[in-house]
């Protein structure tokens, strides 16, 4: 059974396996709540009609409110005493989720780091998420940074695990990630039979063969975090992280106040997204991802897409890979960085960065 007190970094033990607690049920509640919390206009999740005209039977559940319970579903075992989730690999959505799934997950680690500062390490895991049927829907690898006990001496760092509370951890070898996901690996999720279709619900006619590698797409809006919306979001995944609700506990930290969950500021990002990336439907695969400085409430976030690899799946669905950079208060279209270098640009923009998601969406080709 879970401490009261949660996990700390030295519980953990290379190929310890963790079935988590409290299934949960999606509801249309669930999805819509999610909408007004992130912003998400994807018709697939919002029109029970264009998702049959996609060859669904009824809407399915937006891809990252799917990931987010699933995630929130490994929080207590995992990243209650978590510093901060660093990155994320090899996630890829293997299979629709629906009103009336009932989602539950499992965990393995993968890996363990101590830091040297003695006072964190770095728990590396594999978490797969499965729906009633014992079907595996989503599956990925995420690293995150824990607390330690107590503060070890680097020069104990090689004891045996679970030694006894402020021990050190031996380092075990960092797991080594595919850098994307083979198109082979991916699952094309939805069909479709008619250009106008598409484009009488996104408002967009610009398809998987119209979309130009390596050229950056413009995002024009920007979103205000609110407190009260982070912290409504991460109730509805159900992450119990003290770093984004115990603002006592967190006052005490560098940071002095609450962390925005990293997931919700990707939702912000993919929502953001849809100005540019309409017919981008539905995630197939995360690649790689991480979160490069922390977020806050009243930060504002922008973001920016570049597409740098397609290739299709099927006569109706191609993949697109992009690259996805989330920005906290500075504008990256501004007219400030137009006459800049890409060099100067990144550099003017690095303490902003906020977001960096290598993922792949599924877009409907020309037919």
């Amino acid at each position: 059974m879970r401490p009261a007190s949660g996990y700390f970094f030295e519980d953990y033990v290379l190929g310890q396996k963790f079935v988590h607690a409290v299934p949960r049920t999606i509801t249309a509640g669930d999805t819509a709540l999610y909408q007004a919390l992130s912003g998400s206009r994807n018709p697939l999740n919002c029109s029970a009609l264009f998702a049959q005209a996609m060859g669904h039977h009824e809407m399915p559940v937006d891809d990252l409110l799917v990931f987010h319970i699933a995630f929130g579903k490994t929080v207590p075992d995992i990243s209650y005493n978590a510093v901060a989730n660093l990155g994320y690999a090899e996630c890829r959505f293997v299979r629709p989720v629906f009103v009336g799934d009932t989602l539950r997950a499992e965990t393995e680690i993968i890996g363990l780091k101590p830091n040297s500062s003695g006072k964190t390490g770095v728990v590396y895991v594999r978490s797969n998420c499965f729906n009633q049927r014992d079907e595996l829907v989503l599956t990925w690898v995420r690293w995150v940074m824990v607390h330690r006990k107590l503060n070890a001496s680097p020069s104990n760092e090689g004891l045996h695990p679970n030694s006894g509370a402020g021990a050190a951890v031996q380092a075990m070898p960092i797991p080594e990630f595919d850098s994307f996901i083979a198109p082979e690996k991916l699952t094309a999720t939805f069909t479709h039979q008619h250009n106008e279709v598409v484009s009488s619900a996104t408002g967009s006619d610009t398809f998987f063969d119209d979309v130009v590698l390596n050229e950056p797409i413009i995002h024009p809006a920007g979103m205000t975090l609110d407190e009260t919306d982070h912290t409504l979001a991460t109730k509805l995944y159900q992450n119990n992280a003290r770093v984004h609700f115990d603002l006592h506990h967190m006052k005490d930290s560098r940071f002095g106040q609450r962390l925005i969950y990293g997931g919700q500021v990707i939702s912000i990002c993919r929502a953001l997204a849809f100005d540019g990336l309409e017919n981008a439907l539905t995630i197939a695969a995360i690649n790689a991802g991480s979160h490069t400085n922390p977020v806050f409430a009243s930060d504002t976030l922008y973001a920016v897409s570049t597409p740098i690899m397609k290739w299709p799946l099927n006569n109706n669905v191609g993949a697109l890979r992009i690259q996805l950079d989330g920005y906290k208060n500075k504008n990256p279209n501004a007219a400030e960085f137009a006459n800049m270098s890409p060099e100067q640009k990144a550099s003017s923009l690095a303490l902003s960065h906020v977001l960096s998601l290598d993922f792949t969406v599924l877009m409907p080709r020309k037919i």
